[in-house]
C-alpha cells in the first residue's frame, strides 16, 4: 500500500498537497472537498480591517502573473468568529497565515488566533517592516531571529516562517528562522517585480510594484527550497510555481516535505485534487511506497559545496 503521508514537525498530514496562503477560500468547498487536502492554509489576516492595496491588483505576465493585493482583511475578531468555524468540520490540519508590520503586532495577533482549532500558525514575515524602514523581517538574518524567537515566546502553536525570495542571505534566514524556534519553513513568497503598459506607460498595477508567481518564478523558488533544506534540520514546505505532478514531485527530491499551489489554482480550481491523485501513479512507476523516499533524494553528490550558497560567491 502506497503511504502519502508527510510529517512537518509534530504534525502528520495525509499527503504533501496543501494551499498557499492568498489563493485558496472557503468558497472552494462547493468545488471539491476540501478534506482530500494535506493541510489547509488560511488567506493572510492582520489583526486590524484592511482595504488592501489600490487597483489593478493583478496582471499577467509571460509565463506568470504579477500581483499587489495589499492583504485585505476583515481583522483577527471576524476571522475568529466565522472563519475557524467553518473549518472545524474537516480532518485536514488548519494552519493560520498572518500579517504585520511590526513585532509587537505579530505577537498580540499570534495570541490572538492561538486558540482552540487551529493547529499552526504560518507567519508572513516577508511583508514590510514598519520597524525596518519597510525592508521585511526575513531580508535579513538579525530581523529574522528577532522576531520569530518573540513569537515562539507567544504561542505553544508550530510556528512555519514563511520566508522572502528578496534577499541575498536565503540559507542564513532559513538558519536564524531554525535558531529562533521556527518549527518549519515555507519557501517561499513570491519575487518583488514590475510590468508597465508601453501603450500608457503606466505601471500595470496601482501599487506600482508586485509580486512575481508561476511557473517563471519556479526555477528560484525550487534553488531556495533546495538550499534552505540542506541547511536545517526542520522540514521545508516548497511554495512557487507548481502547476504539474513534475512540479510537486522535483520540490520533494530537492528536501521539501511537502509543498503549497498558488497561482495555478486561479487557472485549474481543481488543481490540488489532481495532483493528489497522481502522486500514487508516480510512485508506482518508480517502484516507490512512500513519500518520504522522494524527500531530498537528490543526486548531488558531485556537485560542488559553494553551488548550494552560489548567492554568496563574488
Amino acid at each position: 500500500m502506497l503511504d502519502l503521508t508527510t510529517k512537518i514537525g509534530s504534525l502528520t498530514l495525509k499527503n504533501p498537497i496543501m494551499p498557499a496562503s492568498g489563493t485558496f477560500s472557503e468558497d472552494l468547498a462547493q468545488v471539491f472537498d476540501l478534506d482530500v487536502l494535506g493541510a489547509h492554509v488560511t488567506k493572510t489576516i492582520t489583526r486590524e480591517k484592511r482595504n488592501g492595496n489600490p487597483t489593478p491588483r493583478v496582471c499577467e505576465v509571460r509565463g506568470s502573473m504579477l500581483n499587489s493585493i495589499g492583504i485585505p482583511s476583515k481583522g483577527v475578531e471576524a476571522f475568529i468568529e466565522n472563519v475557524i468555524p467553518f473549518y472545524a468540520d474537516f480532518d485536514a490540519p488548519l494552519v493560520v497565515s498572518v500579517s504585520a508590520g511590526s513585532a509587537d503586532e505579530f505577537v498580540t495577533l499570534c495570541e490572538e488566533v492561538s486558540v482552540a482549532g487551529v493547529d499552526a500558525i504560518e507567519v508572513n514575515i516577508s511583508c514590510p517592516n514598519i520597524e525596518e524602514d519597510g525592508k521585511a523581517f526575513a531580508m535579513r538574518p538579525s530581523t529574522t531571529e528577532m522576531v520569530m524567537r518573540r513569537l515562539r515566546d507567544a504561542t505553544d502553536l508550530p510556528l512555519w516562517a514563511k520566508l522572502t525570495p528578496n534577499t541575498g542571505e536565503t540559507t542564513e534566514v532559513a538558519k536564524a528562522a531554525e535558531a529562533a524556534g521556527a518549527d518549519a519553513l515555507v519557501v517561499s513568497n513570491t519575487l518583488l517585480a514590475m510590468a508597465i503598459d508601453i501603450k500608457t506607460r503606466k505601471p500595470k498595477l496601482g501599487n506600482l510594484m508586485g509580486g512575481l508567481s508561476g511557473p517563471a518564478f519556479k526555477p528560484i523558488a525550487l534553488r531556495m527550497a533546495f538550499q534552505c533544506a540542506k541547511s536545517v534540520d526542520i522540514p521545508v514546505i516548497g511554495c512557487g510555481g507548481i502547476a504539474s505532478i513534475e512540479d510537486v514531485i522535483e520540490y520533494l527530491i530537492a528536501g521539501a516535505s511537502a509543498v503549497q499551489i498558488g497561482t495555478a489554482t486561479f487557472i485549474e480550481p481543481k488543481i490540488m485534487v489532481r495532483l493528489i491523485d497522481e502522486l500514487p501513479n508516480y510512485l508506482r512507476s518508480q517502484d516507490l511506497t512512500s513519500i518520504s523516499e522522494l524527500i531530498g533524494s537528490v543526486r548531488d553528490e558531485e556537485a560542488a559545496d559553494g553551488l548550494v550558497f552560489i548567492e554568496a560567491a563574488p
